[in-house]
């Protein structure tokens, strides 16, 4: 009876390690979603479509980023991002942008005027100079050095809306139009490494000279390779105080899901919000999240943001959950 017990004892346990094994192996082989792409906003669209050209053909996540908002930052109709982008309260129009690779190198330029794709010139910052940020006529000198063309950003119907603007030079940005005025985009390319890109014509009718988070490595994006990536969108100023994307990111590095730490980050601006007493009505913010698993999340606010997904099963549109209810 004795050795009947032990038996069954050994085997037992036996069972029971070899149940632990096999689900360590199952969670070992278990592939990452990878290739995969996140951008924010309808336009994220269009933009993941033109990233996965390079995705699928197992391209480098720095590119796709890169040639994906390089889309928006050309179409005139986008009128929150590059050419054809809202002016300033000056009717100028300038631009701010940021590119991080699975390295940690950067490159970053702010108020750049007459250049449509600052992407690509902080892109060249990131690789050419010994910087990491480029602002103003610095930036556009250095554009220039590189080949870049000036040219008229200002078209038409932007600055017939910014006429219509100084009649009553009322700043007051409203929740998901003026402030949805970024292109934020992270991608897990076939290597398994992450790249991001983000930029922006900023908020409509700004003062002259005002950056938000976007150009800003840790605000407005943040790519740690070891972990993952994250972008921002909304009031750039409500980013910038927590150090969102970077705030983001480091939640998942504590273990947190992308979709997770997309909502700690919301609540922790909502907090501050309230302490400070603003109108969170008139505020809207919104992350989205991409760890190295291809795993994915997204978070705002308040109802109305939007963002992209492009993987091997698709690109769909997907409508952010949100934190203030009615």
């Amino acid at each position: 009876m004795t050795n009947r017990r032990k038996f069954l004892r050994l085997s037992g346990l036996a069972a029971s390690l070899l149940a632990i094994k096999c689900t360590v192996k199952n969670n070992i082989d278990s592939p990452p979603n990878q290739p995969i792409v996140l951008s924010t906003w309808k336009f994220g669209i269009q933009a993941n479509a033109e990233a996965w050209k390079i995705l699928a053909n197992q391209g480098r996540a720095l590119d796709a980023v890169e040639k994906g908002v390089m889309l928006v930052e050309a179409d005139p109709n986008e009128r929150s991002v590059g050419y054809g982008g809202r002016p300033d309260r000056d009717g100028i129009v300038t631009l701010d942008a940021c590119i991080m690779d699975e390295n940690a190198n950067i490159g970053s330029v702010a108020c750049l005027e007459n250049i449509k794709h600052p992407i690509s010139v902080a892109r060249a910052v990131m690789e050419k100079t010994h910087h990491v940020m480029l602002v103003g006529k610095g930036a556009l000198d250095f554009a220039l050095s590189q080949g870049f063309v000036a040219e008229n950003l200002l078209t038409p119907e932007s600055e017939k809306e910014w006429k219509e603007w100084l009649k009553t030079s009322q700043y007051l940005p409203k929740v998901n139009i003026e402030n949805h005025d970024t292109i934020g985009m992270i991608a897990l390319d076939s290597q398994g490494n992450l790249s991001g890109a983000c930029t922006t014509s900023g908020m409509a009718f700004k003062m002259h000279g005002r950056v938000g988070d976007s150009p800003i490595i840790g605000a407005g994006l943040f790519v740690d390779n070891e972990v993952g990536a994250a972008t921002a969108t909304g009031h750039g100023e409500e980013v910038i105080r927590v150090a969102g994307t970077h705030l983001v990111v480091e939640l998942m590095r504590q273990g947190k899901s992308p979709q997770m730490a997309c909502e700690e980050a919301v609540k922790r601006i909502h907090q501050q919000l309230i302490r400070r007493k603003v109108d969170v009505k008139e505020k809207q913010i919104g992350f989205i999240a991409l760890n190295k698993k291809g795993e994915y999340g997204a978070y705002c606010l308040q109802e109305g943001f939007n963002f992209a997904v492009h993987d091997r099963s698709g690109n769909q549109l997907i409508d952010g959950k949100y934190l203030l209810k009615g």
